[in-house]
């Protein structure tokens, strides 16, 4: 504490300022919040961004907020913003699990005054729609994956056509580790993976929806780097590293000028 104190005022270090936030849980640094306004009575997020500027500034702000606040506030602007950013909705609701997608919900009420299930269908239609107010009220994992596998084949490779609400009630009410073991055994039967069966099914948000259940520009980078960065980024990683043959960490040298190539990093490499 007494060091983030001396960096911001004798002119801001912000590798410093970087590395005390970013080598930190986003529950130690709530903690740090609160310490340093006991300590120095200010708020260290309004400290902090009256010594910074640009992408860097965003990046600390959103280290600093609590998670579910943070989705709830992406969620919030990605639905009431002009026009729905689907990317944001599909990415958010397809990727928390069921505590997070509660956590979210109450939160976004209590900032935003409204439900987030009713922004989301006010924003939405169709299939797409119905999936997404699924991942909001997720119960359970109601069979064995076998069954569940035989199903989706049913649904998808199985059939001529396809079954989008069997697809959207299977992949939206369970758990990503039950999931994994689905589309582990899906693999053998169909000789294919489920991505592969989706993108020849289905199309659109619904797809893309799909997709992120199974399986950048600046703002997103930041999204993904600041939410995930405690929960699967080694994860992320490899999957990045098998698909694309390069590191993630190189990756984003090569995309992200210099200043926010430093700050990106140092959670990639968390």
């Amino acid at each position: 504490m007494v060091v983030f104190y001396a960096c911001l005022n004798s002119g801001t270090d912000e590798d410093t300022v970087l590395m005390l936030l970013a080598s930190r849980t986003n529950e130690q640094r709530q903690q740090i919040k609160v310490a340093y306004k006991k300590a120095h009575g200010k708020d260290l997020v309004s400290a902090l961004k009256s010594e910074l500027g640009g992408l860097f500034e965003d990046l600390i702000v959103a280290l600093m907020t609590p998670r579910s606040l943070f989705d709830a506030t992406q969620l919030h602007k990605a639905l009431k913003g002009a026009g729905t950013n689907d990317e944001v909705l599909i990415e958010i609701l397809a990727s928390r699990t069921e505590d997070e997608i509660k956590d979210i919900t109450k939160v976004y009420k209590k900032e935003f005054g409204g439900k987030l299930e009713k922004d989301v269908c006010s924003d939405t239609t169709g299939p797409y729609q119905k999936m997404l107010v699924i991942l909001l009220q997720v119960d359970g994992d109601l069979c064995f994956p076998f069954q569940i596998m035989r199903d989706l084949y049913a649904a998808g490779e199985g059939k001529f056509g396809t079954d989008e609400e069997k697809f959207i009630n299977i992949l939206g009410n369970r758990s990503t580790e039950h999931l994994l073991e689905v589309f582990a055994a899906y693999k053998k039967i169909a000789g294919c993976d489920i991505e592969n069966s989706i993108e020849g099914e289905t199309t659109g948000n619904l797809e893309n929806l799909l997709i992120a259940c199974a399986g950048t520009d600046d703002e997103t980078l930041m999204r993904i780097m600041v939410s995930r960065s405690e929960v699967d980024m080694l994860d992320i990683r490899a999957a990045f590293k098998k698909k694309y043959g390069a590191s993630l960490y190189t990756t984003i040298q090569v995309h992200v000028t210099v200043q926010d190539t430093d700050s990106t990093n140092v959670v990639a490499q968390d």
